[in-house]
């Protein structure tokens, strides 16, 4: 987890890691967070693929990241995500992070499918298990993203967003079909299209 923070800090010395949170949902928006350990940073809590913690321990470990590091946060909303594709949305909340960090890199790690027009940049597939920023941001980004889809189950409870995030699960999916698409729900994702052809 810490090599390429090793090797990078012969020559560089803010380097920030880059994720994002809910490129795949088919409802609610995509979070980008770009991460700069502080130097000298100890974690207590684990810190790896926030896919692979569970909601407290991201929780935890979301805590103690966003005191041991400079962090970006950049948000595409739904109105974005439906007039432009996914990747689209997300290089511009990648961006719109790099841009929110108050101290600004020297060098960025990305997980692999996030572009950015930053250099010198290194996208590495399966970032999140390579890299101790990449993997902090993928945490940050995921505890964010989650706040802000169980805002919006307050606002659309019969969705139940605080469940399942937004993602496809099989009961998303049944609540959609008898609700029909809620004003979160992308619009340019199968299977929402089909609710608004023609």
């Amino acid at each position: 987890m810490f090599y390429w923070e090793k090797r990078l800090r012969r020559k560089f010395n803010f380097i920030a890691g880059v994720d994002e949170a809910g490129r795949g949902p088919l409802a609610g928006p995509l979070v980008v967070a770009a991460v700069i350990l502080k130097p000298n940073y100890k974690f207590f809590s684990e810190i790896k693929d926030s896919k692979k913690l569970t909601s407290q321990q991201r929780e935890r470990a979301f805590r103690e990241i966003i005191q041991k590091a400079w962090i970006g946060i950049g948000i595409a909303e739904i109105e974005l995500i439906n007039n432009f594709d996914i990747s689209l949305a997300t290089s511009f909340a990648a961006n719109l992070a790099l841009n929110n960090l108050v101290k600004k890199p020297d060098f960025v790690l990305t997980d692999a499918g996030i572009e950015i027009p930053f250099s010198p940049c290194l996208s590495l597939v399966d970032g999140e298990a390579k890299s101790i920023s990449i993997a902090s941001a993928s945490i940050v980004a995921k505890v964010i993203r989650d706040r802000i889809m169980e805002t919006y189950d307050y606002f659309f409870p019969q969705y139940l967003f605080k469940e399942h995030k937004g993602y496809g699960t099989k009961y998303h999916f049944a609540l959609i079909r008898k609700y029909g698409p809620s004003p979160i729900h992308r619009k340019n994702f199968s299977p929402i299209r089909c609710w608004y052809k023609g």
